[in-house]
């Protein structure tokens, strides 16, 4: 079976069960209740493991294919602390490296994105090409004897699928990033996002990672925290698939019913792809719909202490908007940013500070909650998993 008959696949099967538990009134649940330690959300020993052990060897998803989708294109970005250049070249792939200069290690490129065939380092004009190689050495003949060849950027492991693009920022790393895949990327290709605009971005900032990734899984606040903008009969029960550490969250959704008497083929892919699919450690992505069909991907990163952190929100259309339609996207745009700024984010900081008070020794997810029990359990996993042994953990059949 190819990569989209698997997604097509499970995206059916899930609508399935989905439309069974909306008609039976039921929900599948976790097996009990799991406590979390509430030092896990502000100790720092614990936050430089994760420093360390997740985001400095995962691999991380840095940019969308429609951010260079041509020969020359790139994307200068920090990762972790790590400057990186994720490149375009002339055949059409993607390479990433350190954005690092060979000569004496200044930063190559300013963040952001360009069209260009040579990265030159502002600091004493030392050239590299999209492929990382080194090609030019200003006044070489004054510097000495080199060997260009073994002073490329240097390069870090990189991937593209599903319209997306994975980079480890780690150059040693040997994870293999399609293992870490786990086949997610067989059902976010039925996104299509390779051809996808990317409308607009934004930084909003939060509180400590975990916080804010319990909330992409949580749909349990919805018609809670989010009563005055999403209102109070959203859907708050909760479905979890999981790829490896990856996962949907979905409700069981009646609207698919009535699409259990059509044939497959009849059934429209916005129903199919409805909820938010998470990447660990750090991606959100959500449907919405204005101004025409569109998603916010979310990227996640810690930031300088463990009570930090910032999101780069991505607002991203299946079609570059029309005048009319851009007016709306535009507003859904700033809704998005209102809700999870002033609602998501703005809870989130009030509990990381009454945890580290320490008058809560534990927080609970219920039975309902069972994907951030496995977001947990999973970022456990990996923490307590040593290098030679991390490409299996995503290959075993427990993942």
């Amino acid at each position: 079976m190819s990569n989209t008959e698997s997604g097509i696949a499970q995206l059916r099967s899930m609508a399935r069960e989905s439309a069974a538990h909306a008609e039976a009134g039921t929900l599948p649940l976790a097996d009990s209740i799991v406590e979390i330690a509430s030092e896990h959300y502000y100790d720092e020993q614990r936050w430089k493991l994760e420093m360390d052990r997740v985001f400095r060897r995962i691999p991380l998803m840095l940019a969308a294919t429609c951010e260079l989708p041509n020969p020359g294109d790139y994307k200068s970005t920090t990762a972790v602390g790590l400057p990186i250049i994720i490149s375009r070249t002339e055949d059409g792939s993607v390479r990433a490296f350190a954005n690092i200069c060979a000569h004496r290690g200044a930063v190559v490129m300013p963040e952001g994105c360009g069209n260009t065939h040579r990265f030159t380092c502002p600091y004493h004009a030392w050239s590299y090409n999209p492929e990382g190689e080194l090609t030019g050495v200003f006044s070489a003949k004054d510097f000495g004897d080199l060997d260009k060849s073994k002073l490329g950027l240097r390069p870090l492991p990189v991937l593209e699928r599903s319209g997306l693009i994975w980079v480890i920022p780690n150059p040693d790393a040997e994870l293999d990033i399609a293992n870490f895949l786990s086949g997610y990327d067989a059902v976010l290709d039925q996104f299509n996002f390779a051809g996808w605009h990317m409308f607009s971005q934004r930084r909003v900032d939060g509180p400590n990672w975990k916080i804010a990734y319990d909330g992409y899984l949580d749909l349990y606040h919805l018609p809670i925290l989010h009563k005055d903008t999403f209102g109070s009969d959203f859907p708050h029960r909760a479905m979890y698939h999981s790829w490896g550490p990856h996962q949907r969250a979905s409700s069981p959704d009646p609207s698919l019913v009535p699409l259990m008497q059509k044939s497959e083929e009849e059934w429209p892919d916005s129903s199919l792809l409805t909820g938010v699919w998470t990447i660990f450690p750090h991606v959100s992505i959500a449907s919405f719909d204005g101004g025409g069909r569109g998603v916010m991907l979310s990227q996640l990163f810690p930031g300088e202490t463990p009570q930090e952190s910032y999101t780069i929100q991505n607002y991203m259309m299946e079609k570059p908007p029309s005048e009319e339609q851009e007016a709306a996207a535009t507003e859904q745009f700033e809704l998005l940013k209102y809700v999870v700024e002033t609602e998501d984010y703005a809870t989130g900081l009030l509990q990381q500070q009454a945890l580290m008070t320490g008058a809560r020794k534990t927080v609970m997810f219920g039975r309902n909650e069972g994907g951030g029990q496995n977001f947990h359990r999973w970022l456990d996993r990996i923490l307590s998993t040593e290098d030679a042994d991390l490409d299996a953990l995503f290959t075993s059949d427990e993942s």
